[in-house]
């Protein structure tokens, strides 16, 4: 099974609100997921990011493939120095 870790848009019409999920890459974007390791809010200022860092740790070294938002992401909450360190 391919995993992949990506967003899942919740919230209101014109306020959205992301939850980074790990998912299966068949399943749909805002689908069934395995595991949920943080959020995403982009309507605050600034931007208000929470990473789980072992859960996304743990997924990147199994493999799971992040999306390029999720990618740009993990850089700037420091996800992808630590896993690049391992």
């Amino acid at each position: 099974m391919a995993t992949k870790i990506r967003l899942k848009r919740m919230g209101a019409k014109k306020a959205p609100f992301y939850r980074v999920v790990v998912a299966d890459s068949r399943s749909p974007r805002d689908g069934r997921f395995i595991e949920e390791i943080g959020f995403y809010n982009p309507t605050k200022q600034p931007a208000e990011i929470s990473i789980n860092e072992e859960k996304a740790l743990k997924w990147l070294s199994d493999g799971a493939a992040p999306s390029d938002t999720v990618k740009a992401l993990f850089k700037k909450a420091g996800v992808m120095k630590k896993f690049a360190e391992q």
